[in-house]
């Protein structure tokens, strides 16, 4: 190429866009602006979603005070009188500053409550995904590759023992079998990871492997599932022809072209896992995201649960945009047909 020839051909990038040839960056941006516009009417369906629930939150608030005069000045401090569109107004604006009120319960700000029991949360999730991850991929690979012998039966059964056992169940048999019979875990309590790391996972085993179990069994039928589309695909014969090992079929190419799937189910799933942890949280009494949303119904706490179902709506909607970076990653068609 001529020095002329790489001059047009920059000043042709140059013209096109801050963007041109970098599919990438187009395909991000575009799922970044479709996550805010999706984040926005979250907000309405949360906000008016709250608003509908039975009861004034007038009186809950007023306690055992519910004269007119009291519950007057509640909603005039609460701005419980004004429209629903200045309430809207006002609610995203503070929660932009990160103020989403405060409880009726404690008359603490519930950012805080969240940012004290969103890290129990979190660490559960990610350990209950670490375990699918490992058992579910690991089996599912597995099953495929040993298709029709003695390991795929295995393989199933336990991932249909997983999808059967319920929750509660599970959880209870573990606390009966490891915490007091054999008492190598704790049956209870939650111990920050930076006080005591040891402590700490003695009590989020337990929950890890009740949340993380019918995650397994999920990610091991879809993945077994998508090798065997793979395993079966031209150019798995073609590797084979060209006298590549077993390993370097499986890994290098089987594998890899199933991820895809494995990485919707995780994404899916692990928003699952941040919203579905009430059941296990209560089991095993860890002040998580469980907890706090218990509390907030019972207590008609409309602030704390207005916070709650938000965050968790945006971590759905997070977890799903990572989930389209990892997908363009991992198979760049899909990052080009984004951007086109």
């Amino acid at each position: 190429m001529t020095t002329a020839e790489a001059a047009i051909q920059k000043a042709t990038v140059k013209k096109s866009g801050l963007f041109a040839g970098h599919p990438m960056a187009t395909y991000v941006l575009t799922r970044i602006r479709q996550s805010v516009i999706t984040m926005f009417l979250v907000s309405i369906v949360v906000f008016a979603g709250i608003r509908a629930l039975p009861g004034d939150p007038a009186l809950a608030l007023a306690g055992e005070e519910r004269s007119p005069k009291a519950l007057a000045a509640i909603r005039a401090s609460y701005g419980l009188d004004d429209n629903i569109v200045v309430q809207y107004a006002r609610f995203i604006g503070h929660a932009l500053q990160g103020d989403l009120g405060n409880s009726s319960r404690t008359g603490l700000p519930v950012s805080d409550a969240i940012a004290q029991a969103l890290p129990v949360t979190l660490e559960l999730a990610a350990l209950s995904l670490l375990l699918a991850i490992v058992l579910g991929v690991g089996a599912g690979v597995v099953a495929a590759v040993r298709r029709g012998k003695t390991a795929e039966w295995i393989a199933n059964a336990l991932a249909l023992l997983g999808l059967s056992v319920p929750t509660f169940w599970l959880g209870i048999i573990l606390v009966l079998a490891f915490a007091i019979a054999l008492p190598v875990f704790a049956a209870s309590g939650f111990v920050p990871f930076g006080a005591d790391p040891l402590d700490n996972l003695r009590r989020m085993v337990l929950p890890a492997i009740v949340l993380g179990s019918g995650l397994a069994a999920v990610v091991m039928r879809q993945t077994r599932a998508a090798m065997l589309d793979s395993l079966s695909a031209d150019y798995v014969r073609t590797a084979r022809a060209k006298g590549l090992s077993r390993r370097e079929v499986v890994g290098g190419h089987a594998l890899r072209n199933s991820l895809v799937t494995v990485v919707t189910v995780l994404g899916l799933q692990l928003g699952h896992l941040i919203s579905g942890a009430v059941v296990t949280e209560q089991i095993f009494v860890l002040p998580g995201f469980g907890k706090l949303t218990i509390d907030a119904v019972f207590t008609r706490d409309y602030a704390t649960l207005q916070g709650v179902v938000l965050c968790t709506s945006f971590a759905y909607i997070f977890i799903n945009l990572l989930v389209d970076v990892a997908y363009s990653v991992i198979d760049p068609r899909i990052r080009l047909g984004g951007a086109r």
